[in-house]
């Protein structure tokens, strides 16, 4: 019987699996984990520093987005993390994740369902994938994996699976994903 892991807060306790939404080459040098909240206006402010860093890391890089819905200031986060999950069912999840932030000041009015037909998604699937145990299953995993690893606030962003603690600004994480990648 193996071991429970223990709580660590520098360390990314759950390794990233074929399970976990990515962007670029699995077998890449750098991995960057994000864990971010939908509702959260600095992980929307994260947006386009993550595409900065994507662009200048180019194939060198496997970004990886988890859920860390924080639920008791953001009360539509669980809600939307769960939408995109079942938009990942249809292949849509990246489209879904952008949508959510776009449209994150009215995450408690959107229609879901019309969302999904903009997107070119089965209407019927994605309702039905939507209201699954699976996808509220698949949040509460990466929440509780985030917790193990001394996530407490959103975005928290792990590199090579030890966790970033500088500003959250592109040239310095650049350079420790770089830094990472000459250990690796």
């Amino acid at each position: 019987m193996s071991a429970a892991p223990q709580s660590n807060n520098h360390v990314l306790i759950e390794p990233v699996t074929e399970h976990d939404h990515s962007i670029g080459p699995p077998d890449a040098p750098i991995t960057i984990v994000e864990y971010g909240d939908y509702e959260c206006p600095d992980c929307l402010n994260f947006i386009p520093i993550a595409r900065e860093i994507r662009q200048m890391l180019g194939d060198r890089l496997r970004f990886v987005f988890r859920h860390f819905p924080q639920s008791g200031i953001h009360p539509h986060a669980s809600v939307a993390a769960q939408a995109a999950e079942a938009a990942a069912d249809q292949g849509k999840f990246w489209e879904m994740h952008e949508f959510l932030f776009g449209s994150q000041k009215q995450l408690g009015d959107i229609d879901f369902g019309h969302v999904a037909l903009k997107l070119g998604m089965e209407i019927y699937k994605f309702e039905s994938a939507r209201d699954s145990d699976k996808h509220r299953q698949h949040v509460k995993g990466d929440y509780d994996a985030g917790r193990l690893s001394g996530v407490m606030a959103t975005p928290t962003l792990f590199i090579n699976g030890v966790r970033y603690e500088g500003p959250i600004e592109a040239a310095p994480i650049i350079a420790a994903a770089e830094a990472a990648a000459r250990q690796h």
